[in-house]
């Protein structure tokens, strides 16, 4: 079956975004399909957190059509997707057990004992002050916050960004170990390509607000010959 056949969690259609001064999309024709773990690559500026951000109903499109799990998104999209942005939202002053407790109180879909878990898994200490900790445990606390939702769609806006190598180890093995095959989705932008490949079904590259390739992992491994990083370099030099 190809991915167009598939019970779809995302569809885009003739998709374009417009800022004041800039065109982040273009007449983007896409579709993700339910139960697979998606990389969303492209340099700085090339509209993948646009992207995450209309699909988590933040942003709408100045053009076109965007489904998410069957409807348009928008702001009651809490219910359906949980959404890690690339800026540090958390608050300094809490400590990590306050901050998880404090995101939990907006989701009837927190799951506490998977939080739990991967408080041990992370490394993370609940009792310290989120103003003390590393950037890359700070990044560790945001992934649990995500992962600790029973949602079916999970988008993560470069959760390696600026994070050091045995964090992006922690983070990759927790995302791998969570993730409900079948039942959830996963988009994930990164530009820790070599790192994160072994996650992705699927991979969407974007070049100037446009889908560039859209294929599957292993096709494009077979089609190129090689990674996807090296496909990265390929694409964009």
């Amino acid at each position: 079956m190809s991915i167009l056949e598939e019970p779809m969690m995302i569809e885009l259609k003739g998709v374009s975004k417009r800022y004041l001064l800039k065109q982040a999309l273009t007449d983007i024709d896409l579709q993700i399909k339910k139960g697979s773990i998606v990389g969303l690559l492209g340099p700085n500026g090339s509209g993948k957190s646009t992207l995450l951000k209309m699909a988590a109903g933040l942003i709408y499109p100045s053009s076109g059509t965007i489904r998410v799990h069957g409807r348009e998104p928008d702001v009651h999209n809490k219910n359906q997707v949980a959404y890690l942005p690339e800026i540090d939202h958390l608050y300094g002053w809490m400590t990590v057990t306050e901050t998880l407790r404090f995101i939990s109180s907006f989701y009837s879909d927190w799951q506490a004992d998977k939080a739990a878990e991967m408080l041990v898994t992370m490394d993370l200490d609940g009792s310290q002050k989120v103003k003390n900790l590393s950037k890359g445990m700070r990044a560790r606390l945001k992934l649990i916050a995500a992962l600790s939702r029973n949602v079916p769609l999970v988008l993560l806006d470069e959760p390696f960004s600026g994070i050091d190598p045995p964090s992006r180890s922690k983070i990759i093995r927790s995302i791998i170990n969570e993730y409900e095959s079948g039942e959830q989705t996963i988009v994930l932008s990164t530009h820790s390509v070599n790192e994160s490949e072994p996650m992705f079904d699927d991979v969407i590259f974007l070049h100037n607000g446009r889908v560039k390739i859209y294929d599957s992992a292993e096709n494009l491994r077979s089609a190129y010959g090689c990674s996807l990083e090296n496909i990265w370099e390929k694409v964009y030099t």
